[in-house]
């Protein structure tokens, strides 16, 4: 199959978007605000279709989807020996050049193939062989940051081999140049900020704000900054190897999506912690956006803090596993929940829960609960009205 033959997403437009587990439904209603049609969530995705430019446009900036799969080709699979013939069948010059380098990701389940890693090895092996039997020569693999990422997907012996057309994972947006222990994935923290409804009426603090996750992704919602803003500038995207890729019609919706950036007001966003070198790490993470400059950050304990009143509070407290110590993660958060009945009147809070039991330390009543899973915590985000 070659550049003559369609690809089974040019025939369909249909794609399939990964996206945290358990943020499917909110995935889907993102993606159809971009422009997509047809969006059904499924497990840990969304399939959708969508057109050329929407597919541009979801990857440069949808902020809860992880990475966008293109479909070459879908068939029945019951052998790694069938596997690895019809892989053969793809033409990869059509994505990849033989000084390039690729990797195959693949996931297995419930199928004749039992094994992710030698059903990745047999794809790697068609790729090579057919480039050497062509080239006398063969394209390197490179697990970490390849220029072609390739993905294999076999449920009950039906085998989908896609491009990525994200070319990495979308989480990445550029900006957290460094991190504090267990940071908060930015897609989660998307969803934190996409949940609380937060749209600058009111100002917005984290008084426990780490590395600056919560706040980044809070200025790039509010600044309609597109959430592959900063990527863009350093790495391709995958869809920029797809054989009926549109430079004009990518450069269109990107100065378009670039063109919608507003400035944030002085004072909208607050962040503080009290660790002076998470707060070092937040105004570098922060600065590296637009406006970022903008963000008030200081060193402070939450305790210390003057009243917080008529704001929307969003934060992660330290769990045990970053404070190595449970009975600390329960006080900490005990404390937490006094200072916000006490000093935080007229504001409301949307507190994530890495541990989701450390909830019940808080000492106050959620008025709403969200599962919100991040780097395998089973967590809870939690909104608390504070009158």
């Amino acid at each position: 199959m070659g550049s003559e033959h369609a690809y089974e997403y040019q025939k369909s437009g249909r794609y399939f978007a990964q996206s945290p587990d358990g943020l499917e439904a909110m995935a889907a209603d993102e993606l159809v605000s971009l422009g997509a049609s047809d969006a059904k969530p499924a497990y840990r995705g969304v399939y959708f279709c969508a057109d050329r430019e929407t597919l541009y446009r979801v990857n440069y900036t949808a902020r809860l989807v992880t990475r966008v799969l293109a479909p070459l080709l879908t068939f029945d699979c019951h052998s790694a020996k069938y596997l690895y013939k019809v892989a053969l069948e793809i033409d990869w010059s059509d994505f990849l050049r033989v000084d390039e380098t690729f990797a195959v990701f693949a996931n297995v389940a419930n199928s004749a193939i039992r094994h992710s890693q030698y059903a990745a090895l047999r794809v790697k092996d068609a790729v090579a062989d057919q480039f050497r039997e062509r080239m006398g020569r063969r394209p390197d693999v490179d697990p970490t940051e390849p220029d072609v990422w390739i993905n294999l997907f076999i449920h009950d012996n039906r085998a989908v081999l896609s491009l990525d057309a994200s070319g990495g994972s979308l989480h990445r947006r550029g900006y957290r140049l460094a991190s504090v222990e267990a940071p908060m994935q930015e897609t989660v923290a998307a969803a934190v900020i996409a949940l609380s409804g937060w749209d600058g009426e009111r100002p917005l603090r984290d008084p426990m704000c780490g590395s600056g996750t919560l706040l980044g992704e809070a200025l790039m919602r509010y600044c309609r900054v597109p959430a592959g803003y900063l990527r863009a500038r350093r790495a391709p995207f995958g869809f920029e190897r797809l054989p009926d890729f549109d430079r004009t019609a990518w450069d269109g919706v990107r100065s378009r999506a670039d063109a919608a950036i507003r400035e944030l007001p002085a004072g909208l966003i607050t962040g503080s912690d009290a660790d002076r070198s998470a707060v070092s790490v937040a105004r570098e993470n922060v600065g590296a956006l637009p406006s970022g400059g903008r963000v008030r950050l200081e060193t402070a304990r939450f305790q210390d803090l003057p009243a917080i009143e008529g704001t929307t509070i969003v934060c992660n407290p330290p769990y045990g596993l970053r404070l190595g110590d449970d009975a600390g993660a329960e006080a900490l958060v005990k404390e937490f929940g006094d200072f916000l009945k006490r000093r935080c009147t007229g504001s409301v809070a949307y507190i994530y829960f890495g541990r989701r039991n450390l909830l019940k330390h808080i000492g106050l009543h959620p008025s709403a609960k969200w599962p919100l899973k991040s780097g395998g915590l089973d967590g809870r985000l939690a909104r608390f009205e504070l009158y």
